[in-house]
């Protein structure tokens, strides 16, 4: 079996841990029966050394299948530890190329909270959180003539230590904040006549981040300054993005690839469009 699931931005700001967007830019796993276990991995992440069974494509295969006689191909285009759902992305991928019936509930699990996987399975805008034990998804509506510039730096970021960064409590001002800007994030992301620069605030994750990456704030300063119509850290980072008009993308790129240049940020500005399909499955040929 061969499944394909889609990168994944998630937060866009204010909504952590609870909103994400599926990208167009995607894993691939294929699964087939074999006499003992193999993985051969290609493309993003294929670099890391890891034996066969600690792979994460491996171990999530190994567990859905109740076997380790499996022969697994990875082929990725995600950057790794990047903030952008590749985790998440290939544990949906690897648990239904290997039969899974609840991909989703399997990559969330690994993932340790449900919005990159939901955004990866389900594709487009979703909103996701757990419900009595159950991960709950709805998509949500996503103007069409929306896309993102990403800038991608070549650093990583583990998300455990981006996780670290965050506070134990959050003051009941902050909360509020972050609540009244996901409500105009959610109407600007439907309607991009809506869509203003501060729906993307956020004040429960990105400044304790930020000294992780002390450049973001300067590059999400710049990313507006282009023309982007909000700009946000891509889940726990170190990949911003920017939402910006179609009509005007390629212009933010190219003026985001100029700023990461001027402060000394190796990496890439790339236009990335929603995948509206999420997680694809087709039998090996």
């Amino acid at each position: 079996m061969r499944a394909r699931a889609p990168a994944s931005t998630a937060n866009l700001g204010p909504g952590f841990d609870v909103l994400a967007l599926a990208l167009d830019t995607y894993v691939e796993v294929e699964v087939e029966p074999a006499r003992r276990l193999s993985v051969r991995a290609e493309g993003e992440g294929a670099d890391l050394a890891e034996d066969a069974a600690g792979h994460l494509a491996a171990r999530v295969a190994i567990d859905v299948a109740g076997h380790d006689h499996l022969a697994i191909t990875v082929r990725s285009d995600i950057p790794v530890a990047r903030g952008l759902g590749s985790s998440a992305a290939l544990a949906a991928a690897a648990a239904a190329a290997a039969g899974s019936r609840d991909p989703l509930g399997v990559a969330a699990r690994v993932d340790g909270h449900p919005e990159n996987a939901a955004a990866s399975v389900v594709g487009g805008l979703v909103v996701a959180t757990s419900v009595k034990g159950a991960v709950k998804v709805v998509r949500l509506p996503l103007d069409p003539s929306l896309v993102l510039v990403a800038m991608i730096p070549d650093r990583p970021l583990a998300t455990a230590k981006a996780r670290q960064a965050l506070p134990r409590q959050v003051n009941r001002a902050d909360a509020t904040f972050n609540l009244g800007r996901m409500g105009l994030l959610l109407a600007g992301l439907a309607d991009r006549s809506l869509l203003i620069r501060e729906a993307a605030e956020d004040r429960l994750h990105q400044d304790y981040r930020s000294p992780l990456f002390p450049e973001a704030p300067q590059l999400i300063s710049r990313l507006i300054s282009a023309g982007a119509l909000a700009a946000c850290w891509s889940g726990a980072g170190p990949t911003l993005v920017g939402i910006c008009d179609v009509a005007t993308a390629e212009h933010v790129r190219s003026d985001a690839g100029a700023a990461m240049a001027d402060i000394g940020i190796a990496g890439r500005a790339v236009v990335l469009h929603p995948d509206l399909q999420g997680l694809v499955t087709s039998r090996s040929t």
